[in-house]
């Protein structure tokens, strides 16, 4: 049943990321509206089938949370970078487009973020499958028995009230074995072996 579900999945959403990269491909990139929705498309593509797995059942069938460590750790540092490149690679000049290309100068990362603006779109595809891969399920919701009160137990009164008995007779006597009478003779009489 696992594979029967994740797989048609995984289908509908390869073909829903296929059509969000294509509606990313009819937008016109040479304004930064255009460039930031594009791009934009591309991300929320990732997200799709990072998601495709998380809801076809790829983990524990249970309710979806984000992960914490997971956000803080990988997709915050990585949104701060495909940030900077996305914002450095913008068409039309800004002063946040100048600002970030001085920094990058500064601190002598220029080549790379010139190299690495070529594949914004790949990186933007990335970034927003590793929004995706945050999520989780926490497994399914088990009940757990409420642990008892033994204090309650202890502290209740110990009367115990007897169940009433029906009298009972008294077991009567068995009789006595029927044994037959043996004589007894003087200790003179008896016979001593010589």
């Amino acid at each position: 049943m696992y594979g029967l579900t994740r797989a048609p999945i995984t289908l509908i959403a390869s073909g829903a990321a296929g059509l969000l990269v294509w509606l990313a491909t009819q937008l016109s990139q040479h304004t930064n509206a255009g460039f930031w929705a594009a791009h934009g498309l591309l991300a929320g593509a990732g997200l799709v089938m990072a998601l495709s797995q998380l809801i076809g059942g790829w983990t524990k069938w249970g309710v979806p949370r984000i992960s914490p460590h997971v956000l803080f750790v990988a997709f915050l540092p990585a949104a701060v970078c495909v940030g900077w490149l996305l914002v450095a690679g913008q068409p039309r000049g800004s002063t946040t487009q100048s600002h970030v290309i001085g920094w990058s100068g500064d601190i002598g990362i220029r080549g790379l973020v010139t190299d690495l603006m070529r594949y914004l779109g790949v990186l933007a595809f990335g970034l927003g499958l590793l929004f995706g891969l945050s999520f989780d399920t926490t497994g399914p919701a088990i009940a757990k028995a409420e642990p008892r009160d033994w204090t309650a137990v202890r502290e209740a009164p110990t009367t115990v009230t007897p169940a009433p008995v029906a009298p009972v007779a008294p077991p009567e006597p068995e009789p006595a074995p029927e044994t037959e009478p043996t004589a007894v003779t003087p200790s003179s009489e008896r016979a001593v072996p010589e």
